[in-house]
């Protein structure tokens, strides 16, 4: 009987430690919820970027095309989200807008 008790003590600590830490855990991410919200907001979509960073540099989608090589609808469906650049595209789309790739994605919402 005693060694019952003494083999199932350690197991009963471990039980009620893995409970406390899950509480714990669970705690925690539900008041990081605001935090959460905060950080999808500032995420946006590649087309979303791709868009700004045109606007910003006073471009037209019709320039940007030329550039590239592709047909204005391209540029276009790449805005809206209705496709992506291939990873030629998107890298000859960092040096026209002469950024770097990693910034041009930074932030990037995924699905």
């Amino acid at each position: 009987m005693r060694i019952t008790l003494l083999l199932g003590l350690p197991f009963l600590i471990l039980f009620f430690s893995l409970i406390t830490l899950t509480i714990r855990a669970l705690l925690k991410y539900t008041k990081s919820k605001d935090v959460r919200k905060e950080k999808a907001a500032l995420r946006i979509t590649l087309g979303e970027r791709l868009k700004k960073e045109r606007i910003d540099h006073k471009m037209t989608q019709e320039f940007v095309a030329e550039t590239l090589g592709v047909s204005r609808q391209a540029v276009s469906k790449w805005e809206n989200g209705a496709s992506d650049p291939s990873t030629a595209n998107l890298i000859a789309i960092a040096n026209l807008y002469k950024i770097d790739v990693e910034d041009l994605l930074k932030d990037i919402q995924t699905n």
